[in-house]
């Protein structure tokens, strides 16, 4: 396909939901061009079949060497996007130099490591009701689910895994959220990944100074089998990304399961009722209603042709995990519809909305369990749990790459006041 015949479609800074955008954006094809802010050009991949052979295909990288404006200078320091492709990370490496990071990081999320959270898992999902309780007392019967319930729960996981504060939390998750955001102005993204390096600077020279048993420690000392130790940039970027990715998914993926069954009390009913587990609730939200809506960046490091569009070597894609996981073409006619019996399905195809290939979300073990944790204990607890406000009133995340609402108000009884 030639793609200047294609108008580009200029992605929304403010976010917003992306369902109806996706859905127009998938009927003029899996890949598409795109005007990222700055008028930076860029395309998206939004098919499900597209999206699953870009993301493994051996000539796209994440490394923004590739990126040929960022190489030439032409993307400003304030460019909200930027962190993506400059952080020095797992997700902005390739070959070898991703196996190196993401070795010394796998070893903490491993299937056995994981299970052995378990027990924390369900003792400060047990707290953390508990706290919810006691907002909606004070609050009249009402309560933001995601302040008080969605957002601690993983947050408070990956920081007791870092070895991190109480202190630094909350100003964590603010920041967290403005270097993940696409609307944010220039100096104010300057200003808060500056502030995100010194903070993590501080953790780091904190744990240097007083060693403990936890992974940022171990991040200190470990070396690879070269005997090489992470760079200072890598450690600081390893823990930006743990932090970014370790609570923001998840925070996502409880908000938008809890929307979702309210919306849907038959779907809860097959769930009460034994027919499903909390698995496949999981599993049909990040399907349906996916945490991250469009993650930046790979690059095709020549040009490449994906389901028929050329995509040119050096450009910024989009992976579209929102658009992928209700492609009618791979999950047929009912795409847009929420089942939760669909996952456990024979010849069920599997959603994309974690990853694939050698990037594949390295905490994706952790996050289900995090969210079916806080599932099935949120519903025994609270059973006639339901929305304080329509649906459509919720305010939506801003930005494009999060896909969820700002605030997520509940009533944790029908009696309630």
């Amino acid at each position: 396909m030639d793609r200047s015949t294609v108008r580009p479609h200029r992605m929304n800074p403010s976010g917003g939901c992306p369902h109806a955008d996706n859905a127009r954006l998938r009927a003029r094809g899996s890949v598409v061009p795109v005007v990222l802010p700055g008028e930076i050009e860029g395309m998206a991949v939004l098919g499900h079949e597209a999206l699953k052979a870009f993301l493994g295909h051996p000539d796209v990288a994440k490394g923004a060497r590739h990126f040929t404006l960022l190489r030439e200078g032409a993307i400003p320091e304030g460019w909200p996007l930027r962190t993506f492709a400059t952080v020095q990370s797992m997700t902005t490496a390739d070959g070898a130099d991703h196996r190196r990071l993401r070795s010394l990081v796998s070893r903490a999320f491993t299937s056995r490591r994981v299970a052995e959270l378990r027990p924390r898992v369900e003792e400060l999902t047990e707290a953390l009701l508990d706290e919810l309780a006691r907002a909606a007392t004070a609050g009249g019967g009402v309560a933001d689910l995601r302040r008080h319930f969605a957002l601690p729960l993983p947050m408070g996981v990956i920081s007791e895994l870092l070895g991190v504060d109480v202190a630094h939390r909350d100003r964590l998750h603010a920041l967290s959220t403005q270097v993940v955001t696409t609307d944010i102005g220039s100096q104010q993204a300057v200003s808060a990944n500056r502030e995100f390096a010194a903070v993590l600077g501080e953790i780091v020279a904190a744990k240097a100074e007083r060693p403990g048993d936890d992974l940022t420690t171990a991040l200190l000392a470990a070396r690879d089998d070269d005997g090489d130790r992470l760079s200072a940039q890598e450690l600081i970027g390893t823990l930006l990304l743990l932090i970014v990715a370790g609570h923001e998914t998840t925070l996502n993926l409880i908000t938008n399961a809890v929307r979702a069954l309210c919306a849907h009390p038959d779907q809860l009913a097959h769930v009460r009722g034994q027919q499903v587990g909390w698995g496949d609730v999981v599993e049909e939200t990040l399907r349906w209603d996916a945490p991250v809506s469009y993650f930046p960046f790979r690059y095709p490091v020549r040009d490449v042709t994906v389901d028929g569009t050329v995509v040119p070597k050096g450009t910024p894609i989009l992976a579209g995990y929102s658009a992928a996981g209700r492609d009618p073409a791979a999950y047929g006619p009912d795409a847009d519809r929420f089942d939760v019996t669909r996952p456990g399905r024979p010849g069920a195809v599997r959603h994309l909305s974690l990853g694939q290939g050698a990037h594949y979300c390295l905490g994706a073990p952790l996050a289900r369990l995090e969210a079916e944790t806080a599932l099935r204990r949120l519903f025994d607890r609270f059973p006639k749990l339901e929305l304080a406000v329509p649906e459509g009133e919720l305010p939506r995340h801003s930005g494009f790459v999060g896909n969820s609402v700002d605030t997520l108000p509940v009533r944790l009884s029908s009696d309630a006041p």
